[in-house]
């Protein structure tokens, strides 16, 4: 599985101007003036376009916009200038940062004012935010925090560009040993068939491998039934699911979990066809915890792995 998926919007601003250009433009005016170019998979580095290459001093001014990107800052012991608000009542330890609103509403003003060398987002939104940091004149990367391996290929990447290679090092050492002694337990079981649904108040989503509860499946050691499609979150009908005759089912709430486990419970008491699946009839149909099963990969992964292995292989 691809740790991520690399996309530009912006030119890295530097320290306290932030420059603003569109992906072609960048690219146009770099080959123009015949810049080198460091490419980094999570984030793309590109020279600025007057200034030269960026230095990396170690100092970098980081704004993170989620819960999980500011886990990842404090792992590789970043300061950061701006978090978003749930962290900063969360935690003391960024109560100096700047308040940047929520994680799906960032102010881009406020985030615009700090003047940060590098603003950091879970890909999963770069659609919806990507042309508001645009919009704002504000250079953005966005980390692919899709699966673990993902987070941890990010990790490694943003070892270099904030001049924190040990630090990003030991993380992914460490998740490689992990990962290995996984491996190890599982290699006695049968991998089971598995569908994973992904549950909003009034509707659901199948989660393929590509999204985080769906890659957290597989690295369980089960086989996910929507292995062959490549968008996160699909809309697959009833009889599709039931062609593929999971083992397992489990459900887990993109918000509202309560509503989302009603509404859950409504739909296989009153929608007939779920009796006719295998996993209903045999009792495996599994609602995940809200808290351990989110939309980003974070460092609580293994409780989330440890449940899985214990609803899957009991």
């Amino acid at each position: 599985m691809q740790g991520l998926r690399t996309r530009h919007l912006y030119t890295p601003p530097n320290a306290r101007r932030p420059v603003t250009a569109c992906a072609m433009r960048v690219v146009c005016s770099l080959l123009l003036l015949s810049l080198c170019i460091f490419v980094v998979g999570c984030v793309n580095q590109y020279p600025e376009g007057e200034r030269g290459p960026k230095v990396v001093t170690g100092n970098e001014q980081v704004v993170a916009t989620s819960r999980a990107v500011v886990q990842i800052m404090d792992a590789l012991d970043v300061d950061l200038i701006g978090v978003p608000k749930s962290e900063l009542e969360a935690s003391e330890a960024h109560k100096s940062a700047a308040n940047i609103g929520a994680s799906m509403e960032p102010d881009m003003e406020i985030i615009r004012s700090l003047s940060p060398d590098w603003v950091f987002c879970p890909q999963t939104l770069e659609a919806s935010l990507g042309p508001r940091f645009e919009a704002a004149r504000v250079d953005v990367a966005f980390l692919n925090l899709r699966s673990v391996e993902g987070m941890y290929t990010s990790i490694e990447q943003l070892g270099p560009l904030l001049a924190r290679e040990s630090q990003a090092q030991s993380l992914v050492d460490d998740f490689k040993a992990y990962r290995l002694r996984l491996q190890s337990l599982q290699a006695t079981e049968t991998p089971l068939r598995v569908l994973v649904l992904m549950g909003l108040p009034g509707s659901y989503l199948v989660a393929t491998p590509q999204s985080y509860v769906g890659s957290l499946v597989e690295l369980a050691g089960a086989e996910n039934v929507y292995a062959d499609q490549t968008a996160e979150f699909i809309n697959a009908n009833t009889e599709d699911m039931l062609a593929r005759d999971p083992d397992v089912i489990l459900r887990a709430a993109h918000a509202l979990p309560d509503d989302v486990v009603e509404m859950f419970a409504k739909e296989f008491r009153e929608n007939d066809i779920w009796k006719h699946f295998r996993a209903v009839s045999t009792g495996r149909v599994y609602d995940l915890p809200h808290d351990e099963f989110g939309m980003s990969a974070t460092f609580e992964y293994p409780a989330a792995l440890q449940t899985l292995q214990e609803l899957l292989y009991p």
